[in-house]
């Protein structure tokens, strides 16, 4: 089931982004994807846990590519497809090695190898994707309003999601399953 929630949840980010325009909290420009972002880090986490780093990086394709192909059929431009690609595929491993390399406890892997991995995602695609040297959607100035808003969202989600870890004997069981 963690493998068919994994694949879904980037779908349904993709399919929400594409769907809805950006949130606009104050300065910050935030796609509604980026609520579940988090969530796809702790999954693919507990993938991990269950399969090992090699399945993990095989379903790390997997879902790269589905999430390219969602995100074209949505109407994407090329621009917006290949910077997600280039994030993701780049988050999700700074996410598996880092998870991996820790030596602490679970929530503080999940913690720590999220909130990189969401900066990474965050960062990489609104340069790539969204700001002029990409689609254009964004203009230079307001970048680093695009990149800190989704940080701030993708990093409090991890906050989140560690937090129902710490506290929920059930996904505490599934992590050590």
């Amino acid at each position: 089931m963690r493998i068919f929630f994994y694949l879904i949840v980037i779908i349904i980010a993709n399919i929400v982004t594409a769907k809805f325009a950006p949130l606009e909290l104050g300065v910050f420009i935030i796609p509604w994807g980026s609520f579940l972002i988090g969530l796809t880090f702790i999954l693919r986490d507990m993938v991990q846990n269950k399969y090992g780093k090699k399945k993990t990086y095989l379903l790390i394709g997997m879902a790269l590519l589905l999430s390219a192909i969602s995100s074209y059929l949505l109407g994407d431009t090329l621009w917006i497809v290949f910077a997600s690609a280039i994030s993701f595929l780049v988050s999700e491993t700074v996410d598996t090695e880092i998870y991996s390399r820790i030596k602490k406890p679970m929530h503080i892997r999940v913690l720590y190898s999220g909130t990189v991995g969401g900066v990474l995602d965050s960062t990489i695609f609104v340069i790539i994707g969204l700001s002029p040297l990409g689609a254009g959607f964004v203009p230079w100035e307001a970048v680093w309003m695009a990149i800190l808003g989704q940080i701030f969202i993708k990093v409090t989600m991890q906050f989140a999601g560690v937090l129902v870890l710490q506290n929920s004997k059930t996904v505490k069981a599934e992590f050590a399953n």
